[in-house]
């Protein structure tokens, strides 16, 4: 029974995956093209004033189709990370995934992974300011962790006391505040930013909810099928 809800969350999880490719490919990827062109600016002096060149350059994916294929391979491998954690989830807390609250599951995933952090480190282009990286992913992971308890102590502990508990605990983070880059100068445009943002933010919720669904369906038929062999 395991392995078959491990199945169904990878195979869930890679169908997300593809879902999102496609969402990204017409909505976000053109965004980053545009924001590439201006991060991409005059060759940086020395003070004598001539070129100053640091050597070889970080490996990247050509554009076009290798950047294409890269971006969906890692899609589909995060997809089924999160359809993993999704059963997970279901698993630990005991409760069922089915096509009838799939969408529901999908939106709290999407809620703890996405909507929370983003709200103190949204989406960012290519060529804009951030902080320190280290501390930027130690702020996510406790926005998504204190969300993700937060969840738990909302909606399946029954006490008003940890609910309360809940609400301190996804609050927290933001309270104190993510981590920033003291210079904010870019010369992204704003609206490409905002929109950047918006449409990264809008393709996880797709994302989310098409896993969901997906992994209730699945679920679905995997304990119809368990039932009927037994």
């Amino acid at each position: 029974m395991i392995t078959r809800v491990l199945f169904a969350a990878i195979l869930a999880g890679i169908a997300a995956g593809l879902v999102m490719s496609a969402i990204q490919h017409v909505k976000v990827t053109p965004l980053i093209l545009q924001a590439e062109a201006f991060e991409a600016g005059p060759a940086a002096t020395n003070s004598d004033g001539h070129d100053h060149d640091h050597g070889d350059e970080a490996w990247a994916p050509a554009d076009g189709f290798e950047r294409t294929a890269f971006t969906v391979i890692a899609n589909i491998v995060t997809g089924a990370a999160f359809g993993l954690v999704l059963a997970g989830a279901a698993l630990l807390t005991g409760l069922q995934i089915t096509t009838a609250n799939g969408a529901l599951w999908g939106l709290l995933g999407f809620l703890a992974f996405t909507l929370s952090p983003s709200a103190g480190l949204p989406p960012e282009l290519p060529g804009m300011p951030a902080g320190d990286l280290l501390a930027r992913q130690v702020w996510w992971w406790l926005a998504v962790a204190g969300t993700a308890a937060g969840i738990y102590l909302l909606f399946i502990i029954k006490s008003w006391g940890f609910k309360a508990l809940g609400i301190c605990v996804i609050a927290l983070p933001h309270i104190v505040g993510a981590p920033h880059a003291a210079d904010t100068t870019s010369n992204v445009p704003a609206a490409l930013a905002t929109a950047f943002a918006a449409n990264s933010i809008a393709t996880a919720a797709v994302f989310w909810i098409v896993l969901g669904v997906l992994l209730g369906y699945m679920l679905s038929r995997t304990v119809t099928r368990n039932e009927a062999t037994q």
